[in-house]
């Protein structure tokens, strides 16, 4: 036969006891979890703000020490760059400027043994010293000059063009029969030497840079004029004292 507890339950005592807890255990446990659960989340987050806090700060200093080192290298930026405007302003200067003495060394060597130059104009630009030549845009030569004959012309305007730089050169005139009947010196210098041919040449440098004109230079022909009526005019004072 099978055991039957006759025992009202509410009575009974041990292991065959019922749980008399209800749902409230269960909601205070769930309640604690959640408290636990906040302050866990609030730990974390205050310890985040406070390593972003130390982070900020951490950065702010490093923005200050580089702002301050900014500022104590300021004056040797400005001068880098004043120092890098200087060294174009002088290249282009420098390159702007023509070489004349070694166009002259040049024309030195390839002036021929029979061609005798009585005269010689340089000028920056063609309305200076390349007149006869249309349209020269860099500086120019104008020789003048006797030779024996046409043929020594030909060589010589050949020759001129070896120089480095020319990129043409106009043949302005030549005569026969002019060189004993020049006036001056250069008429004197082609009769002894015995040249009845006169010539006049443009030697043209059109690809050249012109010369750049500084403001506030003064030529010295300028110079010396105004020295000129200085002094004549303090001569004049002291006489009249």
């Amino acid at each position: 036969m099978r055991p039957v507890n006759l025992i009202p339950p509410d009575m009974r005592r041990g292991d065959n006891a019922p749980l008399r807890t209800g749902p409230l255990a269960y909601i205070v446990v769930g309640a604690l979890a959640l408290v636990l659960l906040g302050v866990t989340m609030l730990v974390l987050v205050s310890n985040e703000v406070n390593e972003k806090k130390d982070e900020l700060v951490t950065l702010e200093r490093e923005d200050a020490a580089a702002k301050t080192r900014a500022e104590e290298l300021a004056p040797y930026a400005q001068f880098h760059a004043m120092s890098e405007q200087r060294v174009e302003t002088v290249t282009s200067l420098a390159d702007s400027r023509f070489d004349w003495p070694r166009v002259m060394r040049e024309l030195a060597l390839v002036l021929p043994d029979d061609v005798l130059l009585t005269s010689l104009t340089a000028g920056a630009s063609g309305e200076e010293g390349g007149e006869g030549v249309a349209g020269v845009q860099g500086p120019s030569l104008e020789l003048s000059g006797c030779t024996v004959g046409q043929d020594a012309v030909a060589r010589f305007v050949t020759a001129l063009k070896d120089i480095d730089g020319v990129t043409r050169v106009g043949l302005e005139s030549s005569a026969l029969g002019e060189g004993s009947g020049s006036a001056g010196s250069s008429g004197q210098a082609c009769e002894s030497a015995g040249y009845e041919l006169t010539y006049q040449l443009v030697v043209a440098f059109d690809a050249a840079p012109t010369p750049v004109a500084v403001e506030g230079e003064v030529e010295p022909e300028a110079e010396e004029a105004e020295g000129s009526e200085a002094d004549e005019g303090s001569e004049g004072t002291e006489e009249g004292g």
